[in-house]
């Protein structure tokens, strides 16, 4: 039975008994506790606490999933995996127990076909009631019931959220699957005792103490592994030989040249690479992007294991394209955003396995200048710093650092490696506690949902309407009243406040009120169709039940309406310049600018920034009709409306329309016309990360308050410089020159001085090395190591020395230069004489065998190292 036949029997099992099926969610997750998707219940979170009411309480999914937990094992043992399919079946206090076991049982005994004498179950050890179940509805023998303690048999989803004890259900593939143990039995780690379906009987949340507080209901969270069902009714030995990922692996092999099956240690680099390939494929069509950080570092990581291991089977050439084309031959037509978004994946992939390649290049610069200070030091290790600048700042593999390291005799520190990286681990736990500082609030906010229903937005129509005031929330906690001088959140059951979200900030403005107002500051939904107004009391008491008059700040409103529907065109322009290629990552859209996150792998050049303002301008003067609508997302998406990456939807969904050019997906506030805009000035374009740049720019009145700043300024630099304001150019590039020369000749005065000093007699002792060869020494203090090397190459030619030896104190510090001739360097190495006369000076060094550079802290061991390098010669001869 192929994958996908499984998925959709499993699906369609389900939805026969009442379930809805529920498509995957995003790779992204909306929950601040985690990096990514890492199980099927994910999306079910809020449900499980309690905090969000859905409108079903049975639910079905194939979820994609990335875990990179066990990443080192990947391609090493049968079964793991950082991308995979987890098929789920989920209870919001409907079912329990009862039906999810007998359930689970008759899928796989009678859809899927598995003989029941093979099939094993564990419970948790307290579980009475799960295990009558098993024995006395299902009927499985005693002894093919284990049960197993917290470690195996309770789930948890990290170290705090819903959790409970589960059951597994396991499969016995047979003696050749096993260790040969005579102890083998279900929980040993070797592949025979399979574990298929997980059900997880969740009634429990873990707190931030790591107490177990009862959950409102009593659910289920099941997932069963896509993979190794497959694996085991395609008859296959791995979870990488199904359909979805062997043909993969067969690409590989063909790209390669290396066959599967031959040699252990080449399958696991091909296992790995087809791995690989499907997590950052997927990832990347989630709108995740290369980065040092959180989910984009786990993305960069992925994908330069992947070309490592790709170099271990002989891959030399730019491949990641056709592994991305592979992914969707397997997986498109279950994942059709795939095949959607194909050109914009490849590129993101193929930019950073390009840039890999330049990370290479500077990590091995960077490598050697790390090394040559670890020989100045003398102590024989790479520093942990250096390693954890080449892994972190420059991606280059910890592994291939330790193996170079070890080459050049060297070991790695990696006590001070692991030290850097639980820093940096601690600040990443920390920021993203900080994303999520007021989950604590939560349950306050769903209170007020459950008990008085989502805010009616009427901001789309008016900007003053009357409203009741529902809840006041004051530092977590419900209040009745604010009096004067106190600042509150402020709920209403409607309101022309458009709270912030969608890159959109919120609305300021007052509520008036019998005898009181309260100016509001910012309105932001704490929760999905909740709207929070922060307000500060300044007149009388603003009270539960009492009706206000809530009014926007209107001016402000239109500024922000101007810079949001500006970024809708800012979008369309860029597409259309640079390709299909340029996404929106990301926005802020506030009263004075707007600016706008986009992907793209090079700065844009200012023909392309001219075009893309012209274009937005364009249609500004067109006066195009701007419409909004509320429709079905699938017929969205059918229409070509632009979902953003990132972004969750529901069934229902807004579509913005901006003239013929311009349809997304969006619950902004907009004009009504393009020609409301007035005018778009793009102000800047940067670079903010690995293939994403940033536009800022400004609309309206802001646009020509800032038009206005720019002709000052050239008008005051046109007479400073005595010339008109079409002239600058002309003028400044004349200056420019002037200045080169004047540079260029200090440059010829400092080389003729340095040169001056190598032909000194008074500068220079030589000894002789015999045979009509010298070795000319001197000490010159306050230059840097790049004179220095310069006056030593003048030195071999000037002062017919086959050997040069220079020496300067600068500072705390003494450096060392040797230079030999390039016909000697058969016999001398300056490599060798430069380490052992840096020994005087306290420290080490390094270089090419004609040129070499030491030094070290020791400035008064100077005469000593000058007359090393004497002696080391001579050895080196008579040797």
């Amino acid at each position: 039975m192929k994958s996908g036949e499984i998925r959709e029997a499993f699906l369609r099992f389900f939805e026969e008994r009442g379930h809805r099926r529920v498509k995957s969610s995003s790779l992204v997750p909306d929950d601040p506790t985690l990096l990514l998707t890492n199980a099927g219940m994910v999306q079910f979170k809020p449900y499980f606490l309690g905090t969000v009411k859905p409108d079903f309480t049975r639910a079905t999914s194939c979820q994609k999933c990335v875990r990179t937990t066990d990443i080192e094992k990947v391609g090493k043992t049968a079964r793991h995996l950082t991308f995979f399919e987890m098929l789920g079946n989920f209870s919001f206090g409907d079912y329990y127990k009862e039906k999810a076991i007998p359930w689970a049982w008759e899928f796989l005994t009678q859809v899927m076909g598995l003989d029941p004498s093979r099939l094993y179950c564990s419970v948790f050890r307290e579980d009475e009631e799960a295990y009558l179940i098993w024995r006395d509805v299902v009927g499985i023998p005693e002894d093919r019931i284990v049960r197993l303690g917290e470690e195996d048999n309770f789930w948890d989803m990290g170290t705090t959220g819903p959790c409970g004890p589960c059951s597994e259900i396991i499969y016995d593939q047979g003696e050749e699957f096993g260790c040969g143990r005579p102890d083998c039995r279900v929980g040993c780690d070797c592949d025979r005792y399979l574990e298929l379906w997980n059900l997880v009987f969740m009634q429990y949340n873990r707190d931030e103490k790591g107490e177990l507080q009862p959950l409102p209901s009593k659910n289920i969270d099941t997932g069963l592994g896509l993979e190794r069902m497959s694996s085991v009714l395609q008859g296959v030995k791995t979870n990488f030989e199904t359909d979805t990922i062997f043909p993969i692996i067969e690409k590989l092999v063909e790209i390669s040249g290396v066959p599967y099956g031959r040699d252990p240690q080449a399958d696991v680099s091909l296992k790995l690479v087809a791995d690989h390939s499907r997590a950052f494929t997927f990832l990347v069509s989630d709108g995740v992007l290369p980065s040092n950080e959180e989910r984009g570092y786990v993305l960069r990581r992925l994908i330069r294991r992947a070309l490592r291991h790709a170099r271990l089977v002989g891959i030399e050439r730019p491949f990641l394209g056709e592994m991305v084309d592979a992914v969707m031959e397997t997986m498109g037509e279950a994942y059709p955003e795939l095949r959607d978004n194909r050109s914009y994946i490849k590129a993101i992939v193929e930019k950073e396995e390009e840039r890999f390649a330049q990370t290479l290049k500077v990590g091995l610069a960077y490598f050697e200048d790390a090394t040559a200070r670890a020989l100045q030091r003398g102590d024989g290790t790479l520093s942990g710093e250096d390693a954890f600048h080449l892994h972190d700042t420059l991606g280059f593999p910890l592994e291939l650092t330790k193996e170079m390291a070890s080459e050049r005799g060297l070991a790695v520190d990696m006590e001070g490696f692991e030290r850097l990286m639980e820093e940096q681990r601690l600040r990443a736990r920390e920021a993203r506690e900080e994303k999520g500082y007021r989950e604590a609030w939560d349950g306050v906010y769903s209170q007020i949902l459950n008990e008085h229903g989502p805010t009616d937005f009427t901001g789309y129509q008016t900007l003053t309407d009357r409203g009741t005031v529902v809840a006041l929330v004051r530092e977590g906690k419900v209040v009745p009243r604010a009096s004067a001088g106190e600042q509150v959140e402020v709920f209403l059951d409607r309101t022309p406040f458009y709270g912030e979200k969608g890159g959109q900030v919120g609305d300021k403005g007052v509520l008036l009120f019998s005898n009181g107002s309260a100016v509001v500051s910012d309105a932001r939904c704490p929760l999905e169709d909740l709207i929070a107004h922060v307000v500060r009391v300044e007149k009388g008491v603003l009270e539960v039940g009492l009706e206000v008059e809530a009014v926007v700040d209107a001016d402000r409103r239109w500024s922000i309406r101007r810079n949001h529907t500006a970024t809708h065109l800012l979008h369309w322009a860029l597409r259309e310049v640079l390709g299909d290629h340029a996404k929106q990552a990301g926005s802020l859209v506030d009263d004075r600018r707007l600016r706008f996150d986009f992907t793209h792998f090079q700065a844009i050049t200012e023909e392309e920034r001219e075009r893309v303002e012209e274009l937005v301008n364009r249609k500004i003067l067109e006066n195009q009709p701007v419409r909004a609508y509320i429709t079905t997302y699938d017929y969205a998406k059918e229409i070509g409306a632009v979902a953003l990456f990132g972004e969750k939807y529901g069934d229902f969904v807004r579509v913005v329309e901006v003239g013929d050019v311009s349809r997304e997906l969006c619950g902004g506030t907009h004009v009504h016309r393009t020609g409301d805009i007035g005018q778009f000035v793009l102000l800047s374009e940067s670079g903010i990360g690995a293939n994403m740049r940033r536009i800022e720019a400004v609309t309206g009145m802001e646009a020509w308050r800032h038009r206005r700043e720019v002709e000052g300024t050239l008008q005051t630099v046109s007479r400073m410089l005595r010339t008109e304001p079409s002239r600058l150019p002309e003028r400044i590039e004349r200056l420019l020159e002037r200045l080169k020369e004047l540079e260029n000749e200090l440059k010829r005065r400092e080389s003729r001085a340095v040169a001056e000093l190598a032909r000194q007699d008074a500068s220079w002792r030589e000894e002789s090395l015999g045979d009509g060869r010298k070795v000319a020494l001197a000490r010159v203090d306050g230059l840097e190591p790049k004179e220095l090397r310069e006056m030593a190459e003048n030195a071999l030619s000037t002062r017919g020395a086959c050997v040069v030896g220079i020496a300067s104190v600068k500072g705390d510090k003494a450096n060392l230069v040797v230079a030999v001739r390039k016909d000697h360097v058969d016999r001398l190495n300056a490599v060798e004489i430069v380490r052992e006369a840096a020994e005087a000076l306290g420290g080490g060094g390094g270089g090419r065998p004609d040129m070499a550079v030491g030094g070290g802290s020791r400035v008064e061991g100077v005469s000593e190292a000058l007359e090393k390098v004497a002696r080391r010669s001579i050895d080196l001869l008579e040797g």
